[in-house]
């Protein structure tokens, strides 16, 4: 199985890794489950993107579509809660993202 960055494979782990960084944001929204409402919605969001993450993983190495999706949703949560949330992130959280970048990259240049 080719481990492309192509075409809808790729598609389809970036449509995961969306589904689970706004999951987290609704997830920190629900305080807890407090409100239901977007608790709810979170799980149903994750739900979806690991459903996308299976279908990607049909034509896509799993080692490489996780990495991926595991890396694009760390960078979008940590970037969605500083600009959406007001979080404080710390300038070696920047670098690590950075280090995510890079690792991603590497990923799609092997």
């Amino acid at each position: 199985m080719p481990a492309t960055l192509s075409g809808f494979p790729f598609v389809l782990v970036l449509l995961a890794a969306t589904l689970d960084v706004l999951a987290n944001l609704l997830l920190a929204r629900s305080e807890g489950f407090r409100r239901r409402g977007p608790g709810l919605l979170a799980l149903a969001l994750v739900g979806l993107a690991f459903y996308c993450l299976s279908l990607a993983v049909r034509q896509m190495d799993l080692s490489v579509a996780y990495a991926l999706w595991g890396g694009l949703g760390l960078l979008g949560t940590a970037l969605g809660g500083w600009l959406l949330l007001r979080q404080r992130l710390a300038p070696s959280a920047f670098a690590g993202m950075a280090l995510l970048v890079c690792g991603m990259v590497l990923l799609r240049l092997s």
